[in-house]
């Protein structure tokens, strides 16, 4: 194995695992006064189940109450107000309204407004069909009646845990990537857990790896609580006409097994119809049905009549964390200094601040706790968002490298510098939006290759575009 990529350095904290919950752990632990180094096997963060989901910041109105997953959404939703300002990260308020479709469902209303009053949401109201058909007026008229849920907010996936880790980072923090766990030891008082980048030390360990949760607590422990089971969501992205067709999220009446299919605007200014909730055994690839995806613009037409005259611009698919139990599974070996934060799921985007400061409890449980950082860097995250000031509206931008989300050389240039940089074509995408748009690359990726030359893990082949 090479030389260890930190020598003779001990950390206080090893996260495994960068996705939004590492992400948001690495930032609780750094500010707290913890020394941490996060530990990612991919080129670059959020590479796994965080990369594609619904953008969605839940009030957990449905949550089971009394439950770890409503505790930490709320919380989760609650620093999210707190912080977002001061990290220029975007928020859309929105508001939600379940949709009963049928009679059947329409029966259930008042108890999902009741579970949602007991979970705090005081404005959940039901309401007949006729005030479906006066608040969304562009829904099909077949609507039963619905549940006003207040609070529901569009943000972006990506900023936010881009923005989490950042923070970490200009505080300390180390991000090694390229780092997968192959082994890991505990002689009692330090873990050393071997990566092919080398061996790096540890005095406590927090799992947040995700889809691969059980195999690293297998492989830090010999065992695991959990069994991941993948659950893949697919999604289909209408054109930007469709934003103005809906002002509140749509939801439907879930069932026991599955949130349901969903109509959202994005804060990119678009309007997404998804997830599927289908089961498989891959946790490494989410491939696209077209049957599949037939059916959800079908849906999303049925739901929606004016959606048939707007294009589809893109479709994408995620895996989820699920498990064989629904709730989150989360615990703490003291023994070991370990936590494992496993199966999070739909609600992870908006429960991991949470997640991070029970954790963080979970860890002085068996650690000291540090002295908290007096005067921590802030950093102020790019605006991405459609209703918020662009890069391209500031004079000395160089250039438009992508005219379907208008992003500029000066975004893609700072993309791909420092300590958080891209590092693979995925990662500048979820940092710039570029290669988003109507032509979902078609115009710009040979001006990308140029212009992020040998930079990224795998360096896009345009053939002579590269070196122009």
């Amino acid at each position: 194995m090479p030389p260890a990529p930190l020598p003779g350095r001990t950390f206080d904290l090893a996260v495994i695992g960068a996705g939004v919950v590492g992400c948001a752990m690495a930032r609780r632990a750094t500010l707290e006064g913890a020394s941490v180094v996060v530990l990612e096997r991919a080129p670059d963060i959020l590479a796994g189940a965080s990369k594609a989901n619904s953008a969605l910041l839940h009030t957990a109105y449905d949550a089971e109450t009394g439950s770890l997953e409503l505790a930490c959404v709320q919380a989760g939703y609650a620093e999210y107000l707190e912080i977002h300002e001061r990290l220029n990260l975007p928020l859309l308020h929105t508001d939600a309204l379940v949709v009963a479709w049928t009679a059947a469902e329409a029966a259930v209303l008042p108890a999902i407004a009741a579970q949602a009053q007991r979970n705090g949401i005081a404005g959940a109201t039901v309401v007949d069909k006729a005030t479906v058909a006066q608040l969304e007026p562009n829904l099909a008229p077949d609507a039963e009646g619905g549940v006003i849920v207040p609070g529901e907010h569009v943000m972006d996936p990506w900023s936010a845990p881009l923005a989490y880790l950042r923070q970490a980072i200009e505080n300390g923090a180390v991000l090694l990537r390229n780092a997968a766990l192959v082994s890991a030891s505990d002689d009692g008082a330090v873990w050393t857990l071997g990566t092919p980048l080398g061996s790096v030390r540890a005095r406590a360990v927090v799992n947040c790896a995700g889809l691969e949760g059980d195999r690293v607590e297998r492989l830090l422990t010999g065992a695991s609580a959990f069994e991941i089971r993948p659950r893949k969501g697919q999604f289909v992205v209408f054109d930007k006409a469709a934003f103005g067709l809906v002002t509140r999220t749509i939801l439907p009446v879930p069932t026991e097994r599955t949130k349901g299919v969903i109509l959202a605007r994005t804060i990119f200014g678009n309007l997404l119809v998804g997830p599927t909730a289908e089961e498989q055994d891959d946790r490494a690839r989410a491939g696209l049905d077209g049957e599949t995806l037939r059916r959800l613009v079908a849906h999303g037409i049925q739901r929606l009549p004016a959606l048939a005259d707007i294009p589809v611009t893109a479709s994408y698919a995620g895996l989820r964390p699920a498990t064989e139990r629904k709730e989150y599974r989360v615990h703490s070996d003291v023994g070991r200094r370990l936590v494992t934060l496993g199966g999070i799921r739909s609600t992870g985007l908006t429960g991991a601040l949470g997640l991070a400061r029970h954790a963080w409890q979970l860890y002085l449980g068996f650690a000291a706790a540090p002295s908290p950082l007096a005067d921590p860097a802030w950093p102020r995250m790019p605006t991405l968002a459609e209703n918020g000031p662009r890069d391209w509206q500031q004079p000395g931008y160089g250039e438009i490298v992508c005219h379907c989300e208008l992003v500029t050389r000066r975004e893609i240039e700072a993309a791909l510098e420092g300590p958080l940089a891209a590092g693979d074509l995925g990662g500048l995408k979820r940092r710039t939006r570029a290669a988003m748009g109507r032509c979902q690359g078609f115009h710009c990726l040979a001006r990308l290759a140029t212009l992020t030359g040998d930079r990224l893990a795998e360096p896009l082949a345009v053939g002579v575009a590269r070196h122009a």
